[in-house]
This record gives structure tokens, C-alpha cells and sequence, in this order.
């Protein structure tokens, strides 16, 4: 245990390590629904790298695992070798960049088959809706009360809640707007639609 975790603590592994304790912490964040794993999609091109076709973050976490095991274990075997000075240092950063080849080698190996898991385009998300029109599903529209079927850009349908801060008549089978988004309790803010206001004609 004393000579795993010197090894963790040490040049060239230490910088994986950090970086794995990193990793741990956004997968438990996104455990507890506190993080978003596609977070980082519109930030890094992946591809650049021949690592696309899924998550950045489930990139970057393969990545970095792969490399804290490689220069974990090329560094065990370079501390049992028993060199020392300028060798071993040399040797040392020659561990790191084997670490980095081989993570990259194995990240894409593996990138490949799991790519399949993930669609090619995401699906409509809440935000996507606001500024589109829905056809009220209830008998009336409340501020407590309320649902309403919505048309994604996709042709993708479906329910949703919706209110109204006013007292508008909101009725089953009449148009409305969704304006807003309430993120604490999950529903949509929803005006009367008058199609004859719509510069689109």
C-alpha cells in the first residue's frame, strides 16, 4: 500500500491522479443529477483528436483512467529498476509521454464500440420549447394547474405542464404560447396565441 500510493503521489503519475480525482467528482456530481455529462459537448471538438462520437466527458474520463495506469504501473516498474540520476528522470518523462500514447491508443480503441451507444444528435430539450406554440390538453389553464401538448422542431410531440400567471381563457383544444420556464417546479409559462399578431404570417 505504502509504495502504491508514494507511486500515486509522484512525478509523472501525481498529474494523472490529480486529474482522476477530478474525473471522480464530476461523475459523482452527475450521480446526483447535479452536473450535466454533456456539458462540455459545445466547448471541445473531439473529433480533432479522433475521440468523437461520444460524450466529452466520457472521453476525457477514459483518457485520463488509461493514463493514470499506464504511468502508474511504468512507474512501479521504473522505481523496482533501482536507476537513479539523470536516467531515471529521462526515464521518468519518457512514462508520462508512454502513458499519454497509450491512454489516447486505448481511449479511441474503446471510443469506437461505445460510440454506438450514443445518437448522433440529442433530443429535444426544455429550453428547445420556449417561443413555440402548444394545444392546451386540459379543460382550463390555472396558475396551479395545466397541461399542454407541444410540437418539437423534430415533429416530436409531447405533454407538458404549463400555467398562467393571469386570468386568461386557456381552454382544451385552444393555442397557446410557452414564454418561460420555471426550472424549481418543472413547468411552462403559457400565454393565449393569437396567430393573426405572428409576423411569420
Amino acid at each position: 500500500m505504502a509504495e502504491f500510493l508514494q507511486t500515486a503521489a509522484g512525478f509523472p503519475t501525481v498529474l494523472f491522479t490529480s486529474a482522476l480525482l477530478v474525473v471522480i467528482g464530476f461523475w459523482l456530481l452527475v450521480l446526483a443529477g447535479a452536473a450535466d455529462p454533456d456539458s462540455f459537448d459545445a466547448d471541445v471538438d473531439t473529433d480533432a483528436v479522433s475521440l468523437g462520437g461520444v460524450p466529452v466527458s466520457v472521453a476525457a474520463s477514459l483518457l485520463i483512467a488509461f493514463g493514470w495506469f499506464g504511468s502508474l504501473a511504468g512507474s512501479v516498474l521504473l522505481a523496482r529498476a533501482g536507476l537513479s540520476g539523470l536516467p531515471f528522470h529521462l526515464l521518468r518523462v519518457a512514462v508520462f509521454a508512454g502513458s499519454l500514447v497509450l491512454a489516447w491508443g486505448s481511449t479511441r480503441a474503446l471510443v469506437r464500440p461505445l460510440a454506438k451507444l450514443f445518437p448522433d444528435e440529442r433530443g429535444p430539450s426544455r429550453a428547445d420549447f420556449i417561443g413555440l406554440t402548444c394545444t392546451i390538453r386540459t379543460g382550463r389553464v390555472a396558475q396551479d394547474f395545466g397541461q399542454a401538448e407541444v410540437v418539437a422542431g423534430d415533429g416530436s410531440t409531447a405533454l407538458v405542464q404549463v400555467r398562467q400567471s393571469g386570468g386568461d381563457d386557456l381552454t382544451l383544444g385552444s393555442t397557446g404560447l410557452l414564454y418561460a420556464y420555471d426550472d424549481s417546479r418543472e413547468f411552462f409559462w403559457v400565454a393565449p396565441y393569437d396567430d393573426t399578431l405572428d409576423p411569420r404570417g
